[in-house]
């Protein structure tokens, strides 16, 4: 994992594991790719979508399935593996209109570039499922997403191409918790998946490969005073900053180190191989929203530099490809 292997860095930017500095070399672009884990309260998705906007940041959005039921719904139509019917950890839509709500603000950031990926259903712990398992929750999400407009109440408002969008248009997938299993790689291969985002990496890493699926992974990033590496996700910081306990009061010092984190992680890497750097959040404003703030002033200053692109996985896979056969170019 990258600051990754030789033999994976040979593999996948060959140019880039030889020896010449990076200033006698044609550097790719610095991509900066970041996720939203839930996408579920639609005042932030609103927000979420200004804020790409403003920034010209294009996202992706990992949704949990049951976001898009009520918990009436959920009882009839959706069973975790292992779990009762009707069971979710993270709940379910409040109302039919909430379902219409969120249904549009997909199709919204669909239309906008962004990218929707899936996050699985009732956010449960697939380290122990199976194939089969897994296939089973990848099943329940597709037939959400294809359910959402009647579920909503409203088939008539269901837009030209959502079908299509439903069946074949979400590449991208990341595990809740972050939790695998051996059964995960072959269930994404079987329905059309072109990546898997769930791993962690010592440092920002390119994507790495498993059976024909690429695999990208969050990486630690040094964090605070002492300069302690944390996954660079909005959670980990929460868990760091205050044992996991809502503290708004020293709101305006966590958004401080937040930031410093990013501009610092960011930095290592424009300046040196433009390795992508990849940031994960949730749709909760978590400690007084410092990691939004945090994430909205790194965004402003970063996304209008020279040579960065800030975009989604989706977005990201063909520049990796790009800057690699750069890369195999200039080794002749």
């Amino acid at each position: 994992m990258i600051r990754i292997s030789l033999a994976l860095s040979v593999a996948l930017f060959p140019a880039l594991a030889l020896a010449d500095p990076p200033s006698a070399r044609q550097l790719p672009k610095q991509l900066v790719v970041i996720s939203f884990d839930g996408a579920h309260d639609n005042a932030l998705w609103q927000k979420s979508l200004t804020m790409g906007k403003r920034t010209g940041a294009r996202f992706t959005y990992f949704l949990s399935c049951t976001f898009l039921m009520t918990r009436a719904d959920g009882k009839q139509t959706y069973r975790a593996p292992g779990q009762k019917p009707g069971r979710s950890n993270v709940g379910f839509a409040q109302s039919r209109e909430d379902i219409a709500m969120r249904a549009g603000h997909v199709w919204q950031a669909h239309l906008a570039g962004h990218e929707i990926g899936s996050h699985a259903c009732g956010h449960f712990d697939g380290k122990d499922w199976s194939k089969a398992d897994w296939a089973s929750e990848f099943s329940a999400f597709r037939a959400a997403l294809a359910n959402a407009w009647k579920r909503a109440g409203k088939p008539e408002a269901e837009p030209e191409g959502w079908a299509d969008f439903a069946q074949g248009g979400i590449k991208g997938f990341r595990a809740p918790y972050l939790s695998l299993s051996d059964g995960l790689v072959p269930a994404l291969k079987t329905f059309g998946f072109s990546y898997d985002a769930s791993l962690v990496t010592k440092g920002p890493g390119w994507p790495s490969f498993a059976d024909g699926l690429i695999r990208f992974g969050l990486p630690l990033i040094p964090e605070g005073p002492s300069h302690r590496p944390v996954i660079g996700m909005d959670y980990n910081l929460f868990v760091r900053h205050s044992m996991g306990v809502e503290n708004s009061r020293d709101s305006a010092r966590f958004e401080e180190r937040t930031l410093a984190a990013f501009r610092n992680a960011f930095r290592k890497e424009y300046e040196g191989e433009r390795i992508p750097l990849q940031l994960g959040f949730h749709f909760v404003e978590m400690n007084g929203g410092a990691y939004w703030r945090a994430l909205d002033g790194f965004l402003s200053e970063t996304c209008s530099k020279p040579d960065v692109a800030c975009v989604s996985y989706a977005e990201a896979l063909p520049l990796i490809e790009n800057a690699r056969k750069k890369a195999d170019r200039s080794a002749f």
